[in-house]
């Protein structure tokens, strides 16, 4: 442990060292036990105790007791067969144990009276902890005191805006610091905190069901029941042709006999078939390692062929998960007496840009600064600066001649003087075509003297332009969802953030084709899974979904009898995919 340094003053003095020793002693402490998501014995007991290597077995050790070992080669598919399927499944298994949501890091927590830094595993129940600005919480714990803390939730339930804690308010593990800090106290460690539950429940296995594997063995028990007794009779034919047991036993023909019987026993099973599978399987699964995708078992490339239904998650699958500034549109408001003429447009990029350069600055406000970098902005005069607030919904800089303002376009003008109609039926309107929008507000003169300490919003301030950024779409996206249109696969794209958002993003790529696409809000869903499967054949976009929904929505779409693919970058989509 290192003393780190100087923190705000607070009165706790938290866990004494012995308390912490006494809690690490009894698990309390925030190491994860390296759980497996299937054990080595677990994958060999399964590909090698099947049917079918059972009934090839049993002939082959039939073969060896009459010592003739060049005629029990045809024992060998046994190992290429089950060699094939321990191989792949032994590599699924090294990838799926690397599996983690918690970033292995340093925190800063306080105790006997002092902030001290101390590796992640060290951390222990009831610890005082401090979230700053960038890191990732690594515990589930509960605010004790905040320094205007916002957190980036959107790896837990998929909602990609920040969000700001208050003092007692909930936090969980997996979820990041975008701004401020805060004191915090730890409520749930290891294996018992939120993102390890996730992780746990992830690296549950549950076997693929192969339609096929299933057809080859029915064909292999119904053989079974035949070939018993058919062996039997062939062998004792045989031995009748030779004169009897006695005499086949002392002239040693009861080899030849055995022999026989189980060439032609043997000549009965589908061998080739089973084998033949099996490579296949082998071969797609070396085929899409290439395209780095991690097949689990032989049998799920089947499935994978079969998938009538892809449900899609939008950040990170449809959209890469960046911001970009789309427009900024000056506004002619006559009944303010602004006129878009009268509006200096490169004024008001530059005070967009010192707006967003903040210093550090949410996507919206880097895509901003991106954008209006290439146009050949820079650093303009700020003579002070109310930053961005969640809690507020704006921020705002003095620029020495005005007061500039930005944010929620429904927020700004709620808190200013006119009828603002007009302007909020084109902020809906973008909002409709998918951007995020904000609204640039400006009134002339100095800024109040508690214009920092008690910042306020003038009444008088006239609104001036709206700002449009979008998430970028992928290249491919468009592309990609036509050709699951040509296969036959629906397409449904679920998401964490708002229905018309998702829903004009979906329109943009043509996620239906010429269709327009019908989104719904997950919170309008009916429990009944009955009633769920017949409510998604008929939409194509959910938004502010959240994880435990996407389960439910996986499952519902199984009582349909379809077969579901599932795409997801996050933890909310973790249990869906699994």
């Amino acid at each position: 442990m290192s003393e780190s340094r100087t923190m705000p003053l607070i009165e706790e003095t938290g866990l004494t060292q012995g308390e912490v020793i006494a809690l690490r002693e009894s698990g309390l402490d925030n190491v994860v036990k390296a759980s497996t998501s299937r054990s080595l014995i677990d994958i060999v007991r399964a590909n090698v105790f099947t049917l079918f290597n059972g009934i090839i077995f049993a002939a082959m050790v039939m073969v060896l007791i009459t010592g003739s070992w060049r005629d029990a080669v045809f024992g060998m598919i046994i190992i290429i067969n089950t060699g094939i399927g321990i191989c792949t499944e032994l590599k699924a298994k090294r990838t799926l144990d690397k599996l983690s949501i918690l970033v292995a890091s340093d925190y800063l927590v306080h105790r006997d009276g002092k902030d001290v830094e101390i590796p992640h595993n060290d951390i222990v129940l009831g610890d005082f902890m401090w979230i700053r600005s960038g890191e990732q919480v690594p515990a589930d714990a509960q605010i004790v005191h905040t320094w205007g803390l916002e957190l980036d939730e959107s790896m837990l339930t998929g909602e990609s805006r920040t969000v700001r804690k208050g003092e007692g308010c909930d936090i969980f593990s997996g979820s990041t610091a975008i701004s401020g800090m805060a004191l915090v106290k730890v409520t749930a460690v290891g294996e018992h905190s939120y993102a390890a539950k996730l992780t746990a429940r992830a690296k549950v296995y549950r076997k693929t069901v192969s339609d096929l594997n299933k057809g080859i063995n029915t064909i292999l028990k119904f053989m079974t029941f035949l070939v018993v007794p058919l062996c039997v009779l062939l062998i004792w034919s045989q031995v009748r042709t030779v004169g009897g047991w006695n005499v086949a036993i002392s002239t040693g023909e009861w080899r030849s006999a055995v022999i026989s019987a189980v060439a032609g026993v043997v000549g009965m099973i589908p061998e080739g078939l089973v084998l033949l599978t099996s490579l296949n399987f082998a071969l797609a699964a070396i085929r899409l390692a290439r395209k780095n995708t991690l097949v689990q078992e032989l049998e799920s490339v089947e499935t994978l062929a079969r998938v009538d239904c892809l449900n899609l998650d939008k950040t990170g699958t449809v959209t890469d998960g960046t911001i970009r500034l789309d427009s900024v549109e000056l506004l002619d408001i006559r009944s303010s007496g602004i006129m878009r003429g009268n509006v200096n447009e490169h004024d008001v990029r530059q005070a967009l840009f010192d707006l967003s350069n903040e210093g550090q600055p949410n996507g919206t406000g880097q895509a901003i600064l991106s954008g209006l970098r290439e146009q050949g902005f820079a650093d303009g005069t700020v003579e002070a600066r109310v930053p961005f607030s969640s809690a507020r919904k704006w921020s705002s800089i003095y620029d020495g001649n005005a007061v500039w303002t930005m944010g929620a376009p429904e927020v700004i003008l709620s808190q200013i003087d006119g009828d603002h109609a007009d302007i909020l039926k084109q902020v809906n309107d973008f909002a409709n075509d998918g951007n995020r929008v904000l609204l640039v507000a400006r009134i002339d003169g100095a800024a109040p003297d508690d214009y920092e300490t008690n910042p306020k919003l003038n009444p008088a301030s006239c609104p001036v332009a709206l700002v449009c950024c979008s998430e970028h779409i992928r290249a491919d996206a468009e592309e990609t969802l036509a050709w699951f249109r040509e296969q036959g696969v629906r397409c449904r794209v679920i998401s964490g953030d708002n229905p018309v958002t998702v829903g004009a993003i979906a329109r943009k790529v043509h996620l239906t084709g010429e269709h327009e696409p019908r989104f719904m809000d997950a919170r309008e869903l009916p429990a009944d899974i009955t009633e769920l499967a017949q409510v998604l054949e008929n939409v194509d976009v959910l938004g502010r979904v959240l994880p435990d929904q996407k389960k439910v929505i996986v499952e519902a779409l199984h009582a349909g009898e379809h077969v579901v693919a599932m795409t997801g970058d996050g933890v909310n989509d973790a249990l869906a995919i699994k």
